[in-house]
């Protein structure tokens, strides 16, 4: 009797523990639950607010432009023997590029030569004549008519010496157009010619177009109500203006960019045109900036991201852009106070550059303001700070899940047997 009572003891015992485990587990599920949803701090990303000095900048997307592209053309007719580059081959002004075949050109100067030398020859014949006329005629032996024919006869060889001259340079440049060279300094295109092939004098497609990349030219346009502080502030100094490279467009194998991989390349300049007129059409002006290009960065037809640079703001207070939220009753931050606790605040945006946003009003220097979790924020919740951002959420709800799953477990024989120890 002894021995079954304290067994059935035992029993209640147990199963006294074993509900209190099963109550207990199921208070602690709705705690997990009401701390995550409600009454527990909402974990969030936060930043402060600076105050320092930035820069005024429009952007726009502009084109890389060379500022010479020239057509290489063979100015005499003749067969192509040698070809002096390489296709996309970087060449310096005066650099030889092709050459046709020497020998007709060479022909034609001796010729041009030769006829000289017989004109020539006439021509002091008829100058010794002349003077020998000279003579006879001052002492009345020879009638007029006889004495200017021998004149005339003399000025014609004259001229026929100047033609003579004039066919050996004409020979000699030809000769001198067989070697063509380059014009400017730059970067060679795709070759249209080879060796062998008979080059035309001025045929319609160019045997090459070289396209100077060092300095180069970045055209953008910019919205016309901003002429006038252009105009304005390089009335004061030169404006820079600075080009960046666009990222390439995600697809099939691409891969997003990441806050470990090197900033894209970039290039600074300054701009050295403003376009006469804006455009009507589009409300734009166009202007164009000049870049060094010393590593070729730029390329050109290459779409390039601009930042024109139109002055810089000291003290302007910054925060982070995608702590700013949009509301019916305009823009606003969450501010988190030093309880912990965060406030909506009303600001004013003066402009947004980048990842970055300038506060006109309503924000001071070192305050901190949420920038990642508002969506889960009221007026006066409590917040904790996560360096995850939304990493904080997924693991508020896992201590809800374990709290709510404590009883299933302590109902299990596993269960009691913790329970009991």
């Amino acid at each position: 009797m002894a021995a079954c009572s304290g067994q059935s003891s035992g029993n209640g015992s147990a199963q006294g523990t074993s509900g209190n485990a099963s109550a207990e587990g199921g208070g602690r599920g709705r705690g997990g639950r009401g701390g995550a949803g409600g009454g527990g701090p909402v974990p969030v990303v936060t930043a402060k607010v600076e105050s320092r000095t930035v820069a005024v900048t429009i952007p726009a997307v502009g084109t890389a432009e060379p500022i010479s592209a020239v057509q290489i053309r063979s100015q005499v007719t003749g067969q192509l023997s040698e070809i002096h580059f390489a296709e996309g081959q970087n060449v310096e002004k005066g650099q030889p590029l092709f050459t046709l075949d020497p020998r007709p050109f060479e022909a034609a100067l001796q010729q041009a030569k030769a006829m000289l030398a017989r004109d020539s020859a006439q021509a002091n014949n008829a100058d010794a004549q002349a003077k020998r006329y000279d003579d006879l005629f001052n002492r009345g032996l020879i009638p007029r008519d006889q004495y200017e024919t021998q004149r005339a006869s003399l000025a014609s060889l004259q001229a026929t010496l100047a033609a003579d001259q004039a066919a050996i340079d004409t020979a000699s440049l030809n000769l001198q157009y067989s070697k063509i060279t380059s014009p400017i300094s730059g970067r060679t295109g795709a070759l249209n010619a080879h060796v062998g092939d008979l080059v035309r004098a001025n045929d319609t497609a160019p045997l090459l177009v070289i396209n100077q990349l060092s300095p180069i030219y970045v055209s953008f346009s910019v919205p016309g109500r901003y002429l006038g502080d252009i105009r304005r502030y390089q009335a004061m100094k030169p404006l820079g203006v600075e080009a960046r490279m666009q990222g390439s467009p995600a697809g099939a194998g691409a891969t997003q960019p990441t806050a470990d991989d090197p900033p894209l390349p970039h290039e600074i300049g300054r701009v050295t045109f403003i376009d006469n007129g804006v455009d009507p059409t589009t409300g734009t002006i166009r202007l164009k900036g000049t870049f060094a290009n010393t590593h070729q960065i730029l390329w050109p037809g290459q779409f390039v991201q601009v930042s024109l640079q139109l002055t810089t703001k000291s003290n302007a207070i910054v925060v982070p852009a995608k702590a700013v939220q949009d509301s019916q009753d305009g823009q606003f931050v969450y501010v988190v106070s030093a309880d912990r606790t965060a406030a909506i605040r009303k600001v004013q945006v003066e402009r947004q550059q980048g990842e970055e946003a300038v506060i006109a009003q309503g924000l001071s220097a070192g305050e901190e303001v949420v920038t990642d979790g508002q969506l889960r924020l009221t007026p006066g919740a409590h917040v904790r700070t996560d360096q995850g951002g939304e990493r904080g959420a997924p693991a508020a709800g896992r201590q809800g899940r374990e709290a709510q799953d404590a009883p299933a477990r302590a109902s299990q024989p596993g269960g009691r047997g913790e329970g009991g120890a």
